[in-house]
This record gives structure tokens, sequence and C-alpha cells, in this order.
């Protein structure tokens, strides 16, 4: 991988792959480039992708204390290290962080690929619960990372307790430790997205388009935030993948970049 230095003078390891406009793949909660390096593959067949360790993650720095907005600064650098424009790309709750670096970064960006970003605006899911960033920074801080994953899945996720005994014997839970601050970090993004109330009309504005896909499976708040966007950007279009769930971004890299290569291409 090679490395630039950020604004606040941060190491940030990335790579690159592929040809044409530039597109950046943004990684969520809890893992690094690896973890989405299918997607950034998918589209490398069509453009040339960047492929990244966000800050906390991989290959990159982590200084102190962590600032959200230093996470647009890195991606801005990673857009000037490929001409200056591209797209952003990602899933779950790193679109709401693309979505973010959008709003700051204007013409640089080129149009967004969001699958599924995690809206909670009314009662069709219960709500994060309150205060769980500061307690997932006291459980790292305690040096609990596995008792934070847990809390993170049961809690905020609402994986079921028979579920998480089975994760916790696969090697990617132990991965996911590794990472469990990150979970405070993007709980800092979402702040006030999760919470059961409709969304904020003045923190967004983007004039590039932007495309939410959400899986025919995924769970229906998944869609109501997606046209809650939708009301409140212009440029949204909301498009159901068929036969997939949440999980798409991750497990079906293809289908979802082949939807992305064609919004893009229009």
């Amino acid at each position: 991988m090679q490395t630039l230095t950020s604004k606040d003078g941060t190491t940030i390891a990335y790579e690159t792959a592929g040809s044409g406009p530039a597109v950046i793949v943004i990684s969520t909660v809890a893992e690094d480039h690896t973890g989405v390096a299918g997607m950034a593959a998918a589209l490398a067949k069509h453009f040339t992708v960047v492929n990244y360790d966000r800050r906390g993650r991989g290959g990159s720095g982590d200084p102190q204390p962590y600032d959200p907005a230093r996470e647009i600064d890195d991606i801005e650098a990673l857009i000037d290290t490929v001409g200056g424009r591209a797209a952003l790309v990602s899933g779950s709750a790193g679109g709401i962080l693309a979505l973010d670096a959008a709003t700051a970064l204007g013409p640089k960006v080129t149009g967004l690929g969001l699958y599924e970003p995690p809206f909670i605006i009314d009662d069709a899911r219960p709500p994060a619960p309150a205060g769980y960033v500061a307690h997932q920074e006291a459980l790292v801080a305690a040096g609990k990372r596995s008792e934070a994953v847990e809390y993170f899945m049961s809690d905020v996720l609402l994986v079921p307790a028979e579920w998480i005994a089975g994760m916790k014997q696969d090697p990617s839970w132990d991965e996911m430790a590794t990472l469990a601050h990150t979970y405070a970090y993007d709980g800092r993004i979402v702040e006030g997205l999760l919470s059961g109330r409709p969304l904020p009309r003045d923190r967004w504005s983007v004039d590039a388009p932007i495309l939410v896909l959400v899986g025919e499976n995924s769970e229906q708040f998944f869609l109501d935030g997606a046209h809650a966007l939708a009301e409140i950007l212009p440029a949204v279009i909301v498009e159901t993948l068929p036969g997939q769930d949440h999980g798409a971004f991750w497990l079906a890299p293809d289908a979802v970049a082949e939807s992305v290569r064609a919004f893009l291409s229009r």
C-alpha cells in the first residue's frame, strides 16, 4: 500500500486499482480496507478505485483526540491524489461519512453510491441506546474490547444472543475486537441519526447525484431512511436491489457495484 499525509500530519494508507473515473471506497465500523476489498475489486473493473484504511485502522495513524472532521480531510487528500475529483461509495454507517464529505468538499465529489445508510427515523426499529458512544469508549479504555463488540452487536445492532455466541467462535470476532475503538468513532459521525427522529434538514447540502441502494430483503427502516434522505436532498435516487439484504455490500459486491456503475455512468 502507498501512504499520504493528511492535513493534520496523519499518515493514511491506501491502494489504487483499475482505470477510468475515480471512485473512493469508504469502509464502515470495525473494518479496515480489507473489509471492502470485494467492493473495491468489483468497481475496479470500470473505475480507478482508491481503497484506504480510515484513521485508526490498519496502516493509518490514529492521533487523539479523535475528530470526525479529520476523516473528511483524509478523503479530500485521497481525492487530490487521483486528480481532484472522485465519486464516493460506501455501505452502512460509512455512507453517512460520505454524505458529510460530499457536503464539505462540494464539486470535488462527483457522485455518491450508498448502500443502506442506517438512519432510524421512526418506530420501525428501536433507536440506538442513549449514551452508547460513551459506554463504548469506557469499555475500550478499560481494555474490554471483546465486551465492546458484544455490547455494540447486542444493544445497538440488536443481534440475538444466540447468534452472538456463534459469532464469537469465528476469527472475525478477534479482528473486530482489535478495531473496537472505531465503534465510538463512527458513533460520533452518526450522532443523532439513529434516534428515531426525522433526519435533520440542515446537515447536508449535496449537488452531486446520489444513489441509495436498499436490499429487497432488508429491514423496513433502511427503506424508510432512504426515502427520508430523498425528501431533503433533491439529487437522491432510491433503488431496490432484488434478493439482497444488509450484507450485500460485503457478500454480493458485484451486484452492488453494477448498480453503482450504471448510476455513475449516466
